[in-house]
């Protein structure tokens, strides 16, 4: 799914049959309507961050409209009054990062305009997500830049790399948020762990570090088992229920996410949107058996 994903064949075919539906479960709609009519629902009880899909950007022109579409919709949601319950995430990629010339400063300045928009909107903030483990230092340096500025900006590590749990060390300061996740890419085994085991065990290891620090641990898992262990490690770090986040994406496990957001966990949802849906869309099917089943169940209906 995963090497899919990279297939221009594939995405042709994909977006021309009857798949193109079935995305809508995963993906909340191509426009900042949709999106913002989405999370409207969600933040009746659970918080949310929007993500404006889109990656590897090829061109100064495309990375600024990117820009502007998060300066924009951060606008509207301080217009909406959703600013203290949804934030954004971006994609340094989508920002211009592998521009030929000068990518690292064309996507720290970009990024740098959307988080002064979300201080302007008051109350909201930006996660800026992990892509490849090739793109790891300069991101890391990137949110440092932009923490300087900007204390609240939230950093993303994927504990299927070796490395993330010196980077957890270096990142939970006092104010910061980090995001775990368990990463979403097809990492070579001199970095990353390989096996499913020793990629939970390095979760729970990088949870152990972060529930232990000053900042914000956001718990990005389906998993119910982690998020168990998470519960567990917070109460043992005398941590409130408002003092860690659990995450989880649109689509995957709704039931779930608004049961822990009664029993009082705070709960945010992963909301992307627009019309670069197909790799995003191919990397939730690659990461969980139970999305492929539902992607193949819904086709044979619709067939």
């Amino acid at each position: 799914m995963l090497t899919a994903s990279r297939s221009s064949a594939v995405r042709a075919l994909v977006e021309r049959g009857p798949a193109a539906s079935v995305v809508d479960r995963f993906v909340a709609g191509t426009s900042v309507d949709d999106v913002v009519a989405a999370a409207r629902r969600i933040a009746v009880d659970r918080l949310v961050t929007i993500d404006h899909l889109g990656e590897d950007t090829t061109d100064r022109a495309s990375a600024d409209a990117i820009a502007a579409a998060y300066v924009a919709l951060l606008g509207r949601l301080r217009a909406d009054g959703l600013a203290d319950r949804v934030e954004v995430s971006v994609k340094l990629s989508a920002l211009g990062r592998g521009l030929p010339a000068d990518g690292d400063t064309i996507a720290l300045d970009l990024a740098r305009q959307v988080c002064a928009a979300a201080a302007e909107a008051a109350g909201t903030t930006v996660t800026v997500d992990m892509e490849d483990h090739t793109t790891t230092d300069s991101t890391l340096a990137i949110v440092r830049e932009l923490r300087a500025d900007f204390p609240w900006v939230g950093a993303v590590v994927q504990a299927q790399l070796r490395r993330t749990e010196a980077d957890c060390r270096e990142l939970t300061g006092l104010g910061s948020r980090v995001r775990l996740c368990k990463g979403a890419y097809d990492e070579p085994a001199s970095v990353a762990f390989r096996r499913r085991s020793d990629v939970d065990r390095s979760f729970v290891r990088c949870l152990r570090v972060l529930m232990a620090g000053e900042g914000l641990p956001m718990i990005a898992t389906h998993d119910p088992r982690l998020i168990e262990i998470a519960r567990f490690l917070a109460d043992r770090s005398g941590r409130d229920p408002a003092d860690y986040e659990l995450q989880m994406l649109y689509g995957v496990r709704p039931r779930a996410q608004t049961e822990l957001a009664a029993e009082g966990l705070r709960v945010r949802v992963y909301v992307p949107y627009g019309t670069e849906w197909f790799g995003y869309f191919m990397r939730r099917l690659g990461e969980r058996p139970a999305n492929l089943a539902f992607f193949v169940r819904s086709l044979v209906s619709r067939g």
